[in-house]
């Protein structure tokens, strides 16, 4: 099976999880980080998912799954510990074209989740086509050593200073070589080593006055 790589836009989009254990608490915590108006339909839930639900962030139907929980949604995952249930929220998914994730369980899904790595807006993904999740977290932690908040500062930075270049009137074409001269100048590890100064001298040469790092972003070298 070859996956065709997605990033997905959940944000205010209606996501079910069917299960109230700690794999369904994993992936409602991953959806309402991206966004999403999450339902939880199981009988019983821990007390994280209930508190969840007392504080309005998710709803949960303390009951069984019905294939009525399928209106108006736009992905199902199923994390349950019981193979018919998830074989039938899998069945039902796909005669409604419902973006459908069975925990663990690949040849039920229309998709499946990678590991993932995430700094701000900088998002890693590993995955193993459904082989091995195992070695997919295990590669997850060895990238978490290799991108560290630094990665995070950098796209803010970027982010910023295309907003301000976009504001001057700056044709768009030629912001890419005053990127490239950024990143090939060094600026990534200037923000690792938390050099202000070398910061902004960098951004003076590349872009000229206005452009200090502290008038940018939130950020204290």
């Amino acid at each position: 099976m070859r996956y065709y790589p997605v990033n997905l836009d959940v944000k205010d989009r209606r996501c079910l999880v069917v299960g109230g254990g700690a794999v369904g608490l994993r992936k409602v915590r991953t959806l309402l980080s991206c966004g999403a108006r999450v339902t939880v339909v199981s009988p019983e839930a821990g007390s994280a998912l209930q508190e969840l639900a007392a504080t309005g962030k998710i709803i949960w139907h303390r009951r069984d799954y019905r294939a009525a929980d399928l209106e108006e949604t736009f992905l199902v995952i199923g994390a349950t510990d019981s193979e018919a249930i998830n074989q039938q929220i899998s069945s039902d998914a796909l005669s409604r074209n419902v973006l459908c994730n069975i925990a663990d369980r690949p040849a039920a899904c229309n998709f499946i989740l990678p590991a993932i790595i995430a700094q701000g807006d900088l998002v890693l993904t590993v995955s193993t086509s459904g082989k091995s999740p195992a070695f997919a977290r295990h590669l997850r932690k060895e990238l978490e050593g290799q991108f560290g908040q630094e990665y995070k500062t950098l796209l803010e930075l970027m982010g910023a200073i295309r907003s301000r270049l976009l504001a001057e009137a700056h044709a768009p074409e030629a912001h890419k070589p005053l990127f490239e001269g950024l990143i090939k100048g060094g600026l990534l590890a200037r923000i690792r080593e938390r050099d202000t100064n070398g910061v902004n001298r960098l951004l003076f040469d590349i872009l000229g006055e206005g452009y200090e790092v502290e008038r940018l972003i939130h950020w204290h070298g």
